[in-house]
């Protein structure tokens, strides 16, 4: 029973961060039929800002939660700022050309952030920029303490993971579901020509929408950094893969099912790793997806839709 519990505490550990950034792809998904395959890298950007943001505070010296505070927070804005970026210079000048453009562009950004983080520096410091391939050391922002309730091992990491993970999830269901901006971004993923319309500021909406994403990616990023601590620039590429499984195996487009489907697809790695064979524990993730869509392709939540042909 111990060693069940264990590995459920490891699972919802882990599968909040895919949640987290599977979100990030199905709002995009939602407002543009776009799958973004660079938010992976964004999500890596976010560990690499974390970085940068704790050594100039000096957080690997003297920790504290003001600072981890100021590095989770700077982390988000500044990933918000590179997706909203990405969207203005990447991805909108192409918004009417074939989807497959846009697709081939999104991995061709993928490719730019996971090899232009391993050039050479350019700007020389304790930890230069780009950084270069060389794994770095993420200092944890706060002192570790840990945990054995009825010998389940758990750590005030996972415990602040888990409850900031499922507040920004909470706090973004609210946001979709109970505001005018989700309103707005429901209509937009609906019929973005009859929303604009209405009047609403499709651009807006979109630019709003990257910058959410790319911010949840970047706690994703900042949680998983303080408690794993090792980070490079191709951080992002299997946790990305992984996270949009997720998105898809909940339905891509619908923020619950991108929460319910990085939540199943954590524990299913967890448990098959626990009790079967730790080397299946990256293949069941694409066993997922092959089942999902011989099965049901929209995904759990998803729905079909007609499209006029």
């Amino acid at each position: 029973m111990t060693e069940f519990l264990q590995h459920l505490v490891n699972g919802l550990s882990v599968g909040t961060i895919y949640a987290l950034i599977a979100l990030g792809y199905t709002m995009v998904y939602g407002v543009l039929k776009l799958i973004n395959f660079a938010h992976g890298d964004v999500y890596m950007v976010g560990a690499f800002a974390g970085l940068y943001i704790s050594r100039g505070l000096g957080v690997d010296q003297e920790p504290s939660l003001a600072k981890a505070g100021v590095v989770f927070i700077g982390a988000i804005v500044i990933c918000a700022a590179l997706g909203v970026a990405i969207e203005r210079f990447a991805y909108r000048p192409l918004r009417q050309r074939a989807r497959l453009t846009a697709l081939i562009t999104a991995i061709g950004v993928s490719f730019l952030l996971e090899y232009g983080f391993q050039l050479p520096p350019v700007i020389d410091g304790e930890v230069p920029f780009p950084p270069g391939p060389t794994p770095r050391f993420f200092p944890e922002p706060f002192a570790r303490v840990d945990f054995e309730p009825f010998g389940v091992h758990i750590s005030n990491y996972d415990i602040v993971s888990l409850v900031v993970a499922v507040g920004f999830m909470l706090a973004l269901q609210y946001i979709v579901y109970r505001t005018k901006f989700g309103t707005a971004m429901r209509a937009v993923s609906f019929d973005a020509s009859v929303a604009g319309l209405m009047g609403i500021n499709v651009n807006r909406v979109i630019v709003w929408t990257f910058a959410l994403g790319s911010g949840l990616a970047a706690a994703a990023a900042i949680l998983v950094a303080g408690s794993r601590p090792s980070i490079n620039p191709l951080l992002g590429l299997l946790p990305g893969i992984k996270a949009f499984v997720a998105a898809v195996f909940g339905g891509i487009g619908n923020v619950q099912g991108a929460m319910v489907g990085g939540l199943i697809l954590g524990l299913s790695e967890e448990y098959v790793a626990g009790y079967l064979l730790s080397s299946y524990r990256d293949g069941i993730a694409f066993a997922l997806l092959i089942i999902v869509l011989l099965w049901r392709p929209e995904g759990l939540f998803g729905r079909v839709r007609a499209e006029k042909v």
